[in-house]
Order: C-alpha cells, then structure tokens, then sequence
C-alpha cells in the first residue's frame, strides 16, 4: 500500500496544480458569459479547441516518450536533451511558417487576423514548456510544478479581471491615452492577451531548465523516440477530435445566424462537466509516471487494478454529487439563464468523462508494454465514433446531439481498451465492483435529473445512499489510505 499512498500524495499535490488553478480559472466563466455576448463566447470556445488540438500536434507524443526512455534507459541526460531540443526547433519551426501564412489561416478557418496570431504566440510558447514540465514530474517534484502551474493561472485570471473590469473604469474621453490604445470593441481580445501574457511569464520562469538540461541531440535516440511517440500523436489527435470537435461541427453543420450562439450555450453548461475533468486531469498527472515506475514490479498488476477500482469509485461520486447538486452549481457558472436550456447535456458529459478517466488508467497495458499504436487505434475509433454521430445528429438535435456523440466515443474507448488489453495484458480488474458502483451511480443520476426533475432532497437522499453503500463495502480500503500505519 506504500506505493498507493505515494501516488494518492503525488496525486493530491498535482491535483492542486490543476484544481486551485481551475478552480480559480471558473470565476472568469460566469465574468465571460456576463460581459460576452453568447455569439462571441462561442467564438472562443471553437478557437480554443484549435489550441488544444495545436497543443497536441506541437508535442507529437514526445513528452510520454519522455517519460518512458527516462525509466527504460540509463541515459537521463541524454534522453532530456534530445527531447528539448527536437520540440524546441519544431516549434521554432512552426512560428514561423504560421506566421507566414498567418492571412490564410484566418480566411480559411473564418475568425480575425489578430485571434489567428494570439492562437499561433499562445502554442508556441506552450509547446516550449512541454519538457521542462515533464522534468519535473519525472524527477517527482510536484511541489515546484504545482507552483509556476498555480502562478500561470494566476496570472491570466488577474489580467483578464483588469480588462473586463478594471480597464472600462480607466479608458478616459481622449483618445490617446494609454488604456485607450489597449482596449477593444470585441471583447475575446481580452482572453488571448491574458493568456498570451501568462503563457509568457510561465516560459521565462522555466527558462532555466533549458541550461540543467541542456541542448543535445543524439539521432538514433531521437529516431526511437519519435518511433515510440508517434502512436502516441495519432492518440492525440483523434483524442482532441473527441474533446472539442463537436463544437467546431456545431458552428459549420447549423445555420450561420445562430451556429455561434449555440456553441456558446453548449460549451457554457459543458462547463459543468469540468469537477470530473479536473479529477481526471489531477488523476493522470500523478499516475502516468506512477504506471512507468511500477512495470517492472512482481506485483504491479494488482496495483493496476486496485487503481482503477479506486478511480471509479472516486469518479463515480463525483458524477452523482454534481448532478444532484446542478441546480446549485449553475447559479455559480452560468448565471445568465439563456444558457441554461443546455443543462440536459450535463449527466450525458459527465458519464462521457468519467469513462474517458477509466480509459486512461485501462491504457497502462499498451503504454508500458511498448504498444502504443493500440492507442492510436482505440482513440482513432473513437474519432471516427464522434464524427459519424456529430454529422448525424447535429442536424437533427444540436447539442445534444454532440453530447451524445461524445458519450458513446468514450465509452467504446473504454470497453475496446478494456478488451484488447486482457488480451495482451492481463490485469486483474474487479469487474464486478466497478460495474456496480458506475452503475449504481449512473442510475441515481438518471432518476434525480430526468425523473425527479432534479429535485434536490431526493437527490441528496440518492447520494447520502451511495455514500453509505461505499463505506460499507470499501472501510478496509478507506482505512488504509486515510490512516497511516
């Protein structure tokens, strides 16, 4: 249990890092969806999903083969180096042909010159902090990576707060003073500034990492690496298909006038959807290095196991906690009523998410064992799942539409994880538990939202259930975790 303890550990100091910095990035939700009309919030929930889509073509997989090489080979620093300087160049690489051509990017995906260049700043500086933020993970220094991660947000919640309420008190009549110049008409300037600023800071922050580790590239390394990596970038790739394609298909598959809005209406209440994301994201940080450190160990596929039991668990109380409580949370996030049509898409989200965090601890099996092209092939499938429903229903249904599309991709990468995975790794999971506590909580959900109208007493009376049926079945497990011993 020593190793689980170490994990929970790593995992609570991560899960700072990702939950503290949401946490106080959700205050700008509600700030953008007063100050913003729902057309020019859509705008930039579709931009942001270039940006995560960006993100992920800039690393190509380069940081899991990080991770991977630094525990398979003895040669850290050479590993480190060729890792820094090939995402380093590539990056270089791609600022400038981006900027090239930046005019044609604007036409071809329909938004401003000026958002296509935050996008193209804002990806570029990301991507050169891939590695030195891997380092730390891998050499188990939580604590400063949860630091420059909390700062970063930190910093673009303060400047997105002076532009959207600070700025409109200091822009005087004359046209010519300072805080004239940097204010604007549209408003989702402000966000990529903010952004781009902190995303600068962070950089100069990390610098330093660049001299420890060092600029050195050795080729035949390099060459395994990207060989390891590249399944890793197909993963990618068809994983951001899933998570924000279906907004890019709302804004081109419904009628012009009201595409924008309805992305905005949509992304607004999937929102809600982000306590189980930030579970999810906390969760993966502290166990994908976890999972490289425990391969070679006798006993490594029963700590699989138990993992993913305690995951479930976990995400499961969470996707009853917000459903119950939705009517609460909405007043927090989406204070604009407009949005709130929407909320039907918020359990739909939630279990789509909580499969996604099972999925990612099923997919030990194929990153330790060397086969990452299975991943590929799994995320691939669930891109083809997403588009084929998206085309279909989005017509027909809007966003629920896309919500639904999102929940099936899930949910076939999961089971087709789950599946090929006994095949090639046997892992010893306990089907039996985890199916009934998803189930469980999937069923008390349904009947809070859908049948009982979201009618708050008897949806705490659903979860104080739930709650009594985990402590009576998990107190050894609680035990063992909360108590030291």
């Amino acid at each position: 249990m020593s190793a689980l303890k170490k994990l929970f550990k790593h995992t609570f100091i991560y899960g700072i890092a990702t939950v503290l910095p949401r946490v106080l990035g959700l205050i700008l939700t509600p700030l953008y969806i007063v100050k913003l009309a729902e057309a020019d919030y859509g705008i930039y929930i579709s931009l942001m999903v270039y940006l995560i889509l960006g993100n992920v073509l800039l690393s190509y997989g380069m940081e899991t083969a990080f991770f991977r090489f630094m525990n398979k080979t003895g040669e850290k620093t050479k590993v480190g180096a060729t890792a820094l300087t090939s995402v380093f160049f590539s990056s270089l690489l791609f600022l400038m042909i981006s900027l090239l051509f930046k005019d044609q990017l604007a036409a071809w995906l329909d938004y401003k010159v000026e958002f296509i260049v935050y996008a193209i700043l804002i990806l570029f500086l990301d991507a050169l902090v891939v590695i030195p933020f891997a380092w730390f993970r891998n050499s188990e220094r939580p604590v400063k990576y949860s630091s420059i991660k909390i700062l970063n947000v930190i910093i673009n919640l303060s400047f997105n707060l002076f532009f959207f309420l600070l700025l409109p008190e200091l822009i005087q009549g004359e046209t010519n003073s300072f805080f004239n110049k940097i204010s604007f008409e549209n408003k989702v300037h402000y966000i990529f500034i903010s952004n781009l600023i902190a995303s600068l800071i962070t950089f100069l922050l990390l610098v330093p990492l660049y001299f420890k580790i060092g600029f050195n590239f050795n080729k035949i390394l390099w060459k395994q690496m990207i060989y390891y990596a590249f399944p890793v970038l197909i993963a990618g790739v068809a994983f951001s298909i899933n998570e924000g394609i279906d907004k890019l298909l709302l804004r081109y598959l419904l009628p012009k006038e009201t595409a924008d809005v309805e992305v905005g209406i949509y992304g607004a209440c999937y929102k809600l959807g982000v306590f189980m994301t930030l579970f999810i994201t906390a969760f993966k940080l502290g166990v994908e290095p976890f999972f490289f450190s425990q391969a070679d160990k006798k006993n490594a596929k029963s700590t699989y196991a138990d993992i993913t039991l305690y995951f479930s668990i976990f995400g499961a109380l969470i996707l009853l906690f917000v459903v119950v409580y939705i009517d609460l949370l909405k007043l927090l996030l989406i204070p604009e009523e407009n949005y709130w049509k929407a909320l039907w898409i918020v359990p739909v989200i939630l279990m789509a998410n909580l499969c996604l965090g099972i999925y990612h601890n099923l997919s030990v099996w194929y990153k330790i064992t060397d086969q990452t092209k299975f991943g590929a092939y799994i995320s691939v499938a669930g891109a083809v799942i997403t588009l084929i429903l998206n085309f279909l229903l989005i017509p027909v249904i809007s966003y629920k539409g896309a919500a639904i599309a999102t929940l099936m991709a899930y949910g076939s990468m999961m089971l087709l994880s789950y599946y090929f995975g006994q095949k090639r790794y046997p892992v010893p999971y306990n089907l039996k538990k985890i199916g009934g506590y998803l189930g469980t909580s999937a069923l008390f959900s349904f009947l809070s939202f859908y049948v009982f109208d979201r009618n708050i007493v008897i949806g705490s009376g659903l979860l104080l259930v739930f709650l009594i049926l985990i402590f009576i079945s998990e107190k050894a497990m609680l035990k063992s975790i909360l108590l030291k011993r």
